[in-house]
């Protein structure tokens, strides 16, 4: 295996015990993508070359989240320079630059990370570059301690400070970019002669300072930098991710009516004058084109919209949905992998599931395509310029030819010529005066009832006293 530039470390051990949750916490989602596949949408562009992702046993969902990585195995986890020390066998041809990160760190930017490889690569060749961040509240947040020149001296965890160093506003973020060659071999020197017996990465840096080798700061925001530690922490990220989606949503030339409504996941894909309406929510795989409204309290999902379409409102459009230019979708209608055609329409209380919709085809109020029969799904195709009356059921398989009509009401079973019209409803009868005679009836029944003793019992005996 050729040598490197860059590697990545993405530690993902941790349990997550404060989740109170059965799977592992970088599993949890955050716009519909697990905290995991955030971190590894960052590291894409740096086309990291290996990639090792550590891991507790049983955590095969969170190694299948990360294909391609490979997987390190931490048996026990015993802190993160333990953690690295998983990966080591893996990064045995690393000589370059070496990524640390963390899988419940979900924000970490690619640019982030980019700045700290460029500063890695300074003149002054410093082997380890520290990421900071200014919080509010620095607390329990180890401090790094800069020295007379802007360089990194040490890294002094909360507990171990001074007050002039608890004063200290940079603190540590975990994520580092090393050289490779220089630090790894440090590994075996980590000391797990403290309060919670844990091997520190941050113990690299005094290692580190005390060669003679340079060490350095990149600094980033607390809110790029926030970690997911429990439940309420995820609803916090999940937050801010859906500020920063609808900003960009907006910037990006769509219209939100009630921006705090609208729900993004992390791939919708907007076009330009795209109208969005109250409490809107895109599951994965949207993608919209210019010029749709979409209207109020519609579930999207796994569909694509084409330009000039009308959706909702309350409309739901399901995995496989595709909606041709100018179609609308009117309220209390459900499409499900199914492909409409340019200006046709179903404006009320239908469901089109496993259907191919012909251009310009009007389905009534009503509609339904019965795509299931208990056992497997079957497809329905209806040409163009067709029209679908109110309340028919179209019993797939089964083609509806272009420009015919399906009167309402009808169950249709079979297929329809193109320009025929099908009608298939039960025949009506008007049987005079019947109305009349069966309210009588019914009145006369009604009364013929004998009235039931106050405290009775039905079907039970009065005992005697003794």
């Amino acid at each position: 295996m050729p040598k490197s530039r860059t590697a990545a470390i993405v530690l993902a051990a941790g349990k997550g015990t404060r989740m109170k949750s059965r799977k592992p916490k970088v599993m949890h989602e955050i716009a519909n993508r697990p905290m995991i596949g955030h971190v590894m949408a960052a590291l894409k562009p740096l086309h990291c070359d290996p990639v090792v992702l550590v891991v507790a046993p049983g955590m095969e969902a969170v190694a299948e989240a990360a294909v391609p990585a490979q997987i390190a195995v931490q048996r026990e986890q015993l802190g993160t320079g333990h953690a690295v020390m998983a990966a080591r066998t893996t990064l045995k041809s690393v000589s370059g630059d070496l990524l640390v990160l963390y899988g419940d760190t979900p924000f970490i930017a690619t640019a982030t990370l980019e700045a700290m490889l460029k500063r890695r690569r300074g003149a002054d060749d410093p082997a380890v570059v520290v990421l900071g961040f200014r919080p509010d509240e620095p607390g329990g947040y180890g401090r790094l301690v800069l020295g007379a020149s802007g360089g990194l001296d040490a890294i002094v965890e909360a507990c171990d400070a001074t007050p002039e160093q608890r004063a200290i506003g940079l603190c540590n973020s975990g994520v580092m970019a090393l050289d490779a060659e220089r630090i790894l071999p440090l590994l075996k020197e980590l000391r797990n002669d403290n309060a919670k017996s844990e091997y520190y990465l941050t113990d690299l840096v005094a290692l580190a300072r005390g060669r003679g080798w340079d060490c350095a700061v990149v600094e980033a925001s607390v809110e790029e930098l926030m970690g997911i530690n429990s439940r309420a922490d995820l609803a916090a990220a999940e937050q801010v991710y859906q500020q920063r989606a609808r900003a960009s949503a907006m910037e990006g030339g769509a219209t939100l009516l009630e921006p705090a409504s609208v729900y993004f996941s992390h791939d919708t894909q907007l076009g330009q004058d795209v109208v969005v309406g109250p409490h809107v929510y895109f599951g994965p795989g949207v993608t919209i084109e210019s010029d749709v409204e979409i209207k109020g309290f519609c579930h999207i999902e796994g569909a694509r919209i084409a330009a000039g379409a009308r959706i909702g409102p309350f409309a739901r459009l399901r995995p496989g949905a595709a909606i041709g230019p100018d179609v609308h979708i009117g309220n209390f209608v459900e499409i499900k992998n199914a492909r409409l055609g340019p200006g046709a329409k179903a404006n009320h209380l239908t469901y089109i599931g496993d259907a191919e919709i012909g251009g310009g085809t009007n389905i009534g109020a009503g509609t339904i395509t019965v795509n299931y029969d208990g056992f497997s799904k079957s497809r329905t195709v209806i040409g163009p310029n067709v029209s679908i009356g109110s309340n028919s059921s179209l019993v797939a398989p089964v083609t509806i030819g272009a420009g015919a009509i399906v009167g309402a009401g009808s169950v249709i079973t079979e297929n329809v010529p193109a320009d025929a019209m099908a009608i298939a409803r039960g025949r009506q009868v008007n049987m005079t005066g019947r109305a009349q005679t069966f309210r009588a009836k019914r009145k006369k029944t009604t009364k013929a009832k004998p009235a039931k003793k106050a405290g009775a019992r039905s079907g039970t005996k009065r005992k005697s006293g003794k």
